[in-house]
């Protein structure tokens, strides 16, 4: 997202409520009629919804990594459930085969009486010993059973317990989800009852913040200037960045046709053979921070005190990024949103010796960030 409107892309903490407040001055309309309310006013509220929506979506996120891995978790049980069952079943099948030969022989005379009436002791002895190492065969045969038994039941408690998770896990994904959608639905219903000159006026008022903030970032001197190749992998971060120019934001969205900012990001670097996080915050939280004067082509920016959005670093004070909804993935000033700071997926990566960036497809600037023309 570009402007501080966009600050509201993949941002925040689902606020509790979404609900519009009236102004408290006389001049302002009802929540359900903006008409006189002031632009500055509509903004404020609108980049309260989007960041909302952006917390919204994150933590969906967040709930569906944790959803993916229970699934294999429990799908991983399941399987050295079956192995041991199976191993039950063949140790329950040599126990009974066991109880069989013990109840045919129980007749028979003990080997002690059978050593004593030998006409050949030594060959009695012998027997002996091949009886000895059949009841150590049957010992180990119960033994099994016993430990097939103990390893099952301790299974089976595991794969419920895993079960028991991914339904919890499911059931909290739903109202992630619910979040999520409540949040777009207050977004749609302020947009929809705005003018287009009101439309327009709170896009030129997001144009005017974003320049004041990128304006204000470079005179800061926390950009270095000088160009700063990528590595290896991060070049092919950001050309793969580069290639989803123009496909539209959506939310939980990992690709190929649609992304939202950290489906977007997470995805760039795996097709770049680094695995990373797939939420903006797991990317702060995890991955080694660098101050903005050492940004490279293909480092991550993240956003807001949350850290809820993240873009690819593009160079020359820009980013690529997927806003948010009703907006399509674009290049725009770093400024756009308040910067929390930046990451490096490779650390050990080395620059290249030599490097071209990656020519931009036209309109790769142009359109709202902050969706205010209602691509839907």
């Amino acid at each position: 997202m570009s402007g501080r409107f966009l600050r509201l892309v993949c941002t925040a903490a689902i606020a509790a409520g979404a609900a519009l407040s009236p102004a408290p001055t006389a001049a302002v309309a009802e929540p359900g009629d903006p008409g006189e309310r002031p632009v500055a006013e509509l903004l404020t509220d609108l980049q309260r919804l989007y960041r909302e929506t952006g917390q919204a979506t994150e933590t969906y996120n967040a709930t569906e990594e944790k959803l993916t891995d229970q699934r294999a978790e429990v799908a991983k049980l399941n399987r050295r459930l079956a192995r041991a069952r199976l191993s039950l079943h063949d140790s329950r099948s040599a126990a009974a085969r066991l109880a069989r030969q013990q109840y045919q022989s129980s007749t028979e005379i003990s080997p002690y009486v059978r050593l004593l009436l030998a006409r050949d002791p030594q060959h009695a002895l012998d027997q002996g010993h091949v009886i000895r190492q059949l009841s150590k065969r049957r010992a180990a045969t119960v033994n099994r059973l016993i430990g097939s038994e103990k390893k099952t039941d301790a299974l089976a408690r595991a794969a419920r317990k895993a079960l028991d998770g991914q339904l919890a896990l499911a059931e909290r994904q739903k109202k992630d989800r619910d979040a999520v959608q409540q949040r777009l639905e207050d977004v749609e219903e302020l947009l929809t009852s705005l003018s287009a000159d009101q439309l327009a006026e709170l896009a030129e008022l997001e144009k005017v913040e974003v320049a004041e903030a990128q304006e204000e970032l470079v005179a800061s001197g926390a950009l270095d200037s000088s160009v700063r190749p990528p590595s290896r992998q991060g070049e092919a971060a950001l050309r793969y960045a580069v290639e989803q120019i123009g496909k539209p934001y959506e939310w939980g969205a990992e690709g190929p046709d649609t992304y939202d900012c950290s489906g977007l990001t997470s995805e760039a670097w795996g097709h770049a053979g680094q695995p990373t996080p797939r939420t903006s915050q797991e990317q702060w939280d995890r991955l080694p921070r660098i101050p903005l004067s050492e940004l490279r082509p293909g480092d991550l920016v993240v956003y807001f005190p949350e850290a809820t959005h993240v873009a690819l670093y593009l160079g020359d004070g820009m980013v690529i990024h997927a806003p948010r909804p009703d907006t399509t993935v674009k290049v725009s000033p770093l400024a756009a949103n308040p910067v929390l700071g930046a990451v490096r997926p490779d650390p050990a990566g080395e620059p290249l010796r030599q490097y071209t960036p990656p020519k931009l497809p036209p309109g790769a600037t142009d359109g709202s960030d902050e969706g205010y023309e209602g691509e839907s």
